[in-house]
């Protein structure tokens, strides 16, 4: 169980590094605040108009996000080129 754990972590930060690496090189975008890196279970990535969350499968499971915002709004959001 402990080695599932730590394979999922690595992807959690991996999937973090990623979208912090695309957002900036595509767009120019630097987060303003990056909380939960060092525990690899729940990354926030505040990009000031849009938060993006990386979870850990168990963290997901726990904090359930997707039935706290089931009944949100969806938007479409448009990256604007320079």
């Amino acid at each position: 169980a402990e080695d599932n754990y730590m394979e999922f972590a690595k992807k959690v930060k991996a999937l973090a590094d990623e979208v912090e690496y695309q957002l900036e090189t595509q767009h120019g975008m630097r987060p303003s605040r990056v909380e939960g890196y060092e525990s690899k279970n729940w990354i926030l990535m505040d990009y000031d108009t849009v938060i993006v969350h990386v979870f850990h499968p168990e963290a997901r499971n726990y904090y359930n996000l997707d039935k706290l915002w089931a009944d949100g709004e969806e938007i479409e959001i448009e990256l604007m080129e320079d």
